[in-house]
Order: C-alpha cells, then sequence, then structure tokens
C-alpha cells in the first residue's frame, strides 16, 4: 500500500529521478551543488513552473454544488505539462573565479543529461551539470471533497511519504480551500451552475531542499446533460499564485557553502475547458488549462 501511495503523490518527481537512479533530494542536490546564484534559479525553473502550474490543476471537474445535504467524494486527479524545446537549456556562467569567465548554453534540470565542459587558462576546467531528460512532468495526489452547508463545500489535498533512501525521497503536501454555489442566488430557473472559492497549498520535496507555496481564486461554470448516465462541460477562470524557497548546500567555491534563494511569488490567469462523463458513483474527467505554462488534467473519483 505504501508503494502504491508514492506512486500517486509523486508521479512526475518519481519519474524525474527514476532517471537519475538514486534519492530525490540526493539527486538534485547534487547536481546544484556546482551552482550558486543565478545559475540555480535558471537550472531549476521550467521544474518551478512546472509545480506551479500542476499544483494549482485538478481541483474541480464541475460546478456543481448541493446547496444542501451530505456529499463526499474522494479524487484523484493526475495533472501534467509538456516541456518545450527552449526549457531544455539555459545561459549560464562559469563561477568561483574560473578564468576566463565563460557562458554556455547549459542543460536544465529537465535538459539532456551529459554535462557540459567548457576549458579555461591553464588546462582548468568547468563541468555545467547535467538534467534528467524529461519531456513533461506529471503530479498526481488524493483529494477529498465534503460538504454542503448552505451551499458550501470544503476540498482537502494530503500526503506525507517519508522514503529514506528509496527512490523519491521525502514528499508532502497539503492543501485545503472552500467552495461557493453562486447560482443558488439567481431562481431555480438559471441554466448553468455557477461557483466560486480559492485553495491553497504547501507542497515540500526533501526536508529543506524545495518548498513552495500556491494557491488559486476562482470561479467555475457547468451544465449537466443526464441524470444516471451524464456528460457535463465545464470551464473555469481562476488567478493562481506560485512562490518556491530553495536551501542546498554547494561546492561551487572549493568549500561546502549554505545556499538559499527564493523564486518571487508570480501571480497568473488561467481559463480550464473540460468535460466529465458520470455513471452512478463513479466519474472520470479530462481538461486543457490556458495559462503562462498550458497544461492537461484529467482525473477519476468516487462519491455519493
Amino acid at each position: 500500500m505504501k508503494g502504491q501511495w508514492r506512486v500517486i503523490a509523486a508521479l512526475g518527481l518519481a519519474s524525474l529521478l527514476a532517471a537519475a537512479g538514486s534519492p530525490a533530494e540526493a539527486q538534485i542536490e547534487d547536481q546544484l551543488s556546482a551552482y550558486t546564484g543565478v545559475n540555480a534559479e535558471g537550472y531549476l525553473q521550467p521544474l518551478v513552473d512546472a509545480i506551479g502550474t500542476d499544483l494549482n490543476g485538478g481541483l474541480f471537474h464541475s460546478a456543481r454544488v448541493p446547496v444542501d445535504g451530505f456529499h463526499l467524494s474522494l479524487e484523484i486527479p493526475v495533472v501534467a505539462v509538456l516541456f518545450a524545446d527552449d526549457d531544455a537549456f539555459f545561459e549560464a556562467q562559469t563561477e568561483d573565479g574560473f578564468s576566463p569567465e565563460t557562458a554556455a548554453d547549459a542543460p536544465t534540470i529537465v535538459g539532456p543529461g551529459e554535462a557540459v565542459v567548457v576549458t579555461g587558462d591553464h588546462g582548468t576546467s568547468f563541468a555545467f551539470p547535467g538534467g534528467f531528460d524529461l519531456n513533461s512532468f506529471a503530479l498526481a495526489v488524493p483529494q477529498l471533497r465534503i460538504g454542503s452547508i448552505r451551499g458550501t463545500e470544503a476540498l482537502v489535498r494530503y500526503i506525507a511519504i517519508n522514503t529514506g533512501d528509496v527512490e523519491i525521497g521525502n514528499v508532502s503536501l497539503i492543501g485545503f480551500g472552500l467552495r461557493h454555489n453562486i447560482n443558488q442566488y439567481f431562481g431555480p430557473e438559471f441554466p448553468v451552475d455557477v461557483a466560486g472559492g480559492f485553495f491553497w497549498q504547501s507542497f515540500t520535496i526533501g526536508e529543506d531542499l524545495l518548498k513552495s507555496k500556491a494557491t488559486s481564486f476562482g470561479v467555475q461554470a457547468s451544465r449537466r446533460f443526464g441524470t444516471v448516465a451524464a456528460v457535463e462541460p465545464y470551464m473555469g477562470l481562476s488567478l493562481d499564485t506560485f512562490g518556491m524557497d530553495v536551501a542546498y548546500e554547494s561546492e561551487a567555491s572549493g568549500e561546502l557553502e549554505d545556499i538559499s534563494f527564493s523564486f518571487d511569488t508570480k501571480a497568473s490567469a488561467r481559463l480550464t475547458l473540460g468535460v466529465s462523463l458520470s455513471l452512478s458513483i463513479l466519474n472520470a474527467n479530462a481538461e486543457y488549462t490556458i495559462a503562462g505554462q498550458n497544461g492537461f488534467a484529467f482525473g477519476v473519483s468516487f462519491g455519493m
């Protein structure tokens, strides 16, 4: 069971580090140890963008929120992004007084696995570390939806995995949000379901290596066709924010040095278009999101 939850909770992270063949936290930190400052930011940027896109995806598959009565569903959304060719490299600079100072197109964390080596004075060399050769990044995590009190429901995401030295290192995610039925104020004949709400999340890899926060404020609309077997197109518009703190040890100066920096919190608009299929207590959905970094998602849910 523990192995199944590990796959569900960190699908993308597992693929990131299975390619490297050793513990997640150690592998990322080993690659980062060659860098400080701006180089480290450029190396991590595609992964940071992907995590931000994934975390704020898969939060709904319908705008329907009952006004009253108990409902409960267990949902497993999988959200993914595809990396573009431009994500594989960034412009890096040699560090620690390497002479002459040299710029190179170096791999990012999602770029090719081979290091890029440049030569300098007196036969010296500097190696820009390789990446993990990824074409996509996906994240899946179970979430629980429960309601309803006067048209308000809660959504909770939570998982904490301590795998030690096995494959993907330590991963934890906690999230909470509320959503409210808006169409109840427009009368019983209003043709579509409309809801609005917010969601907050914290996602951590390792003890302090990557620590991120995400929020999403938005509205959704959908219309259900059918009863027992139903098709429900839906859409949503949200304002999402995401930021990340990074902390690791670097050997770029020749001595072990603590490095920490933050990716500034960014806000971006997101348009979600999807369709949901329901049969009794089983629901399946698929969607596409248009944002700073486009993504897609699919999921299943079981509920009453």
